[in-house]
């Protein structure tokens, strides 16, 4: 596989990504919302609030697709072990700690309102978790990758 087929395929996957995340952040969850508050019209007070801390936490997700398709724009030059690869994916790292913080401490928040039920405040902590894990897993690579073009940088100044 040359090095834009694979540009191509990633970029085919990250806009793949994009459209189910529209898909789910701006149809499935208003549209479960609703049908939930015609079964419990009690929480329609619940409605709006959860559905702005989903729609804010949708932003560091597209921001980091953004750098997702940065990091396939340099795959395609064959720089696939640069500094500019290592700061995206360093940000992706940053923008996924965040939204995970941001959605512990919204829910939590939502939770002491009265406007969240422990069970799914539980269940949530599983979201969180894997957005921790994304975070590592993305600093672990930046770093990978900041090695790999210092390594790529001398071995280009040795004759």
């Amino acid at each position: 596989m040359t090095q834009r087929s694979l540009s191509r395929w990633l970029k085919v996957i990250l806009g793949g990504i994009g459209v189910c995340g529209a898909l789910v952040y701006f149809y499935m969850v208003p549209y479960f919302g609703k049908e939930m508050l015609a079964v419990y019209p009690e929480f329609s007070h619940c409605y709006w609030p959860w559905l702005a801390v989903i729609w804010v936490s949708a932003a560091p997700c597209y921001l980091a697709l953004f750098y997702g398709w940065k990091i396939t724009v340099e795959i395609g030059k064959d720089h696939s072990f640069s500094r500019e690869n290592a700061k995206y994916l360093k940000w992706i790292s940053l923008l996924a700690a965040a939204d995970s913080g941001y959605f512990f401490a919204a829910n939590l928040a939502l939770l002491l309102f009265g406007m969240n039920h422990p069970g799914i405040f539980l269940a949530s902590l599983f979201v969180e978790f894997a957005g921790i894990a994304i975070a590592a897993v993305a600093a672990a690579l930046s770093h990978l990758v900041q090695k790999a073009a210092l390594i790529q940088e001398e071995n280009d100044l040795t004759i």
